[in-house]
C-alpha cells in the first residue's frame, strides 16, 4: 500500500505522487509572530510534524519550509502598545514559539524563512505580476487583478461570481474590483517599510508565503499545508499568485487540519474560552497535550476540555506502564523459544497495521487504536510464566520506532532516581521479606509523597510515576 492523502484541491484521496522521486517538498503556513500561539496554532504545528515523520519513516527525503510572519499590522500594533520596535516584538515570539512547539515534540522545519529576510524575492514576485498583467499599480498600493486568473475559487470550490456577491471594498482601499487583494500596501506615517519602483510600503500577507515557497522549494511543490482557516482567502490567493506569475501548477496536494472546539463551542476571544499553547504546557505533560491533538483524525474537528485532556493522560500512562513493564520484565526473561515465534509474529503484523493506517492520510487516531491492540498483547504476554528477552526487545523496539513517528517518546523513568529513593525501595523490599509490615507502608507513603507509586507483582515489586 502506498501513502494516500486527502486533497483539499480535489475533494478526494489520492496515491502520493512526489515530484522528485524520494523527495518531498513541503511548505506549511507558519504564525504571525505577535503574540504566544494558541492551541489552534498549536494543532497544525503538531499534525503536520506527523506528516512528516511519517513520510521520512517511509523512506522520503523531506524538505519541511514552515515560515513566519514577522511584519504584519498585528505585529505593529502589538509593538505600538509595548513601545517596542515591531523587530523586538516578532523576535521575542518568534523564539516563544520555537519554545512552545519544541515542548510538543516538534522538529525544526529544514527553513524557517521570515517575510523580512525575504523582501527582494516578494519585491521581485510582485513586480512580475505587474509586468504580466495580473497585477495594478493604485496611489503607492499594488493589488491583485482576481478576475485575471481562470481558476480563482479551485481550492474553496467556489465561483468568482459568488464570491463577488459577498466582496466589500474596504474604507480607505483603492482597488478596482472588491475580490481584488493587496500585494503591497503604501506605508503609514511611522510605520516599518522597504522601498520598491512604486513607492515605500510593506507586502500583503498573501504574497509572503507565494514568494518563500519559491524562493525554498521551487515554483512547484509537493504539499501545502495549514488550517482550514486558511483555504480561503490564503490559499486561494496563493494559488492565483504563484500560478499566474509562474506559469505552472502550484501545489499538487493541499492539507488542512479542522478547528479546535472549547467545550463544545469554537474557540474565540469574544466568548472568553482562548487558550494558549504557552500556559497549557506549563500545567499539563507536552506529551499529553501532543497525544490529544492526535487522538483525532487530523481531518476532523477536535474537541478540547479538561476531562478530554485527563482521558487523554490516562491512555497515554496505560502505553508507557506497558513500555515500563517490559523493562522490567526483561531482567528475568531467558532465550527465544518455539513458542515465543507466534509473538515476533504478532509483533510484525501491528507494526504493519499501523504502516497501513498511517498511510491511509496520516489517520493517527487508528494507528494510535493499533497501539492499544498491541499493548493489550504485552500485557497478556507479561503474564506468562515464561518471556524471552528478544519477544521483550522486539515489543520494545516497535513502541519506539511507532511513537517516534507520533513524536512521543518514554524516557526511562529509572534513570531519574536519586541514590535516596533507590535506596527506600531496597529498604522496602527487605522490610516485607523481614514481615516488618509497617515499615514497608511507611516508606510507600514516603515515596508517595515523592511522586514514586510501587506496585508489588509477581515478578516483584516495580514503580512508576504517580
Amino acid at each position: 500500500m502506498t501513502v494516500r492523502i486527502y486533497n483539499t484541491l480535489t475533494r478526494k484521496k489520492e496515491p502520493f505522487k512526489t515530484i522528485e522521486e524520494g523527495k518531498v517538498r513541503m511548505y506549511v503556513c507558519g504564525p504571525t509572530v505577535y503574540n504566544y500561539i494558541h492551541i489552534g496554532n498549536a494543532r497544525p504545528a503538531i499534525v503536520f510534524d506527523t506528516v512528516r515523520r511519517f513520510l521520512e519513516y517511509r523512506g522520503y527525503e523531506v524538505k519541511y519550509v514552515l515560515n513566519f510572519t514577522d511584519v504584519d499590522d498585528k505585529i505593529i500594533n502589538a509593538a505600538k502598545e509595548l513601545g517596542e520596535e515591531v523587530g523586538a516584538v516578532a523576535e521575542r515570539f518568534i523564539d516563544a514559539y520555537m519554545e512552545d512547539v519544541g515542548a510538543l515534540g516538534v522538529k525544526e522545519a529544514v527553513h524557517h524563512p521570515r517575510v523580512t529576510d525575504t523582501m527582494d524575492d516578494i519585491i521581485a514576485f510582485i513586480q512580475t505580476l505587474l509586468d504580466k498583467g495580473h497585477a495594478y499599480e493604485s496611489d503607492g498600493d499594488v493589488y491583485y487583478k482576481t478576475r485575471s486568473f481562470e481558476g480563482y475559487g479551485k481550492l474553496s470550490h467556489q465561483s468568482i461570481d459568488d464570491l463577488r456577491s459577498g466582496a466589500r471594498i474596504q474604507v480607505g482601499e483603492k482597488k478596482e474590483d472588491p475580490l481584488d487583494f493587496a500585494l503591497w500596501k503604501q506605508a503609514k506615517p511611522g510605520e516599518i517599510a522597504w522601498d520598491t519602483p512604486w513607492g515605500k510600503g510593506r507586502p500583503g500577507w498573501h504574497i509572503e508565503c507565494s514568494a518563500m515557497a519559491k524562493k525554498y522549494l521551487g515554483e512547484t511543490i509537493d504539499i501545502h499545508a495549514g488550517g482550514q482557516d486558511l483555504t480561503f482567502p490564503h490559499h486561494e490567493n496563493e494559488i492565483a499568485q504563484s500560478e499566474a506569475g509562474n506559469g505552472k501548477a502550484f501545489a499538487n496536494y493541499w492539507m488542512h487540519n479542522g478547528y479546535i472546539n472549547i467545550d463544545n463551542e469554537k474557540m474565540s476571544k469574544s466568548l472568553g474560552n482562548f487558550v494558549l499553547a504557552h500556559d497549557l504546557i506549563k500545567q499539563h505533560d507536552p506529551q499529553v497535550l501532543r497525544f490529544f491533538m492526535l487522538s483525532v483524525h487530523y481531518h476532523n474537528p477536535i474537541n478540547f476540555s479538561d476531562s478530554l485532556l485527563e482521558s487523554a493522560q490516562n491512555s497515554l500512562d496505560r502505553l508507557k506502564n506497558a513500555y515500563q513493564n517490559l523493562e522490567h520484565r526483561k531482567q528475568s526473561s531467558t532465550n527465544l523459544t518455539n513458542d515465543d515465534e507466534q509473538w515476533m509474529t504478532k509483533i510484525a503484523e501491528y507494526k504493519q497495521k499501523f504502516i497501513d493506517e498511517m498511510d491511509d492520510d496520516f489517520n493517527t487516531a487508528n494507528a494510535i487504536a493499533v497501539l492499544f491492540d498491541m499493548t493489550r498483547d504485552v500485557n497478556v504476554y507479561l503474564q506468562s510464566s515464561h518471556t524471552s528477552e528478544q519477544v521483550i526487545q522486539n515489543f520494545k523496539d516497535t513502541y519506539d520506532s511507532l511513537l517516534e513517528v507520533l513524536g512521543i517518546q518514554f524516557n526511562e523513568d529509572a534513570e531519574l532516581l536519586d541514590e535516596e529513593i533507590e535506596d527506600l525501595i531496597q529498604q522496602r523490599i527487605d522490610a516485607r521479606k523481614n514481615r516488618d509490615f509497617a515499615l514497608a507502608d511507611q516508606i510507600r507513603d514516603d515515596l508517595k509523597e515523592r511522586n514514586i507509586i510501587l506496585e508489588d507483582t509477581p515478578q516483584g515489586t516495580r514503580w512508576k510515576r504517580g
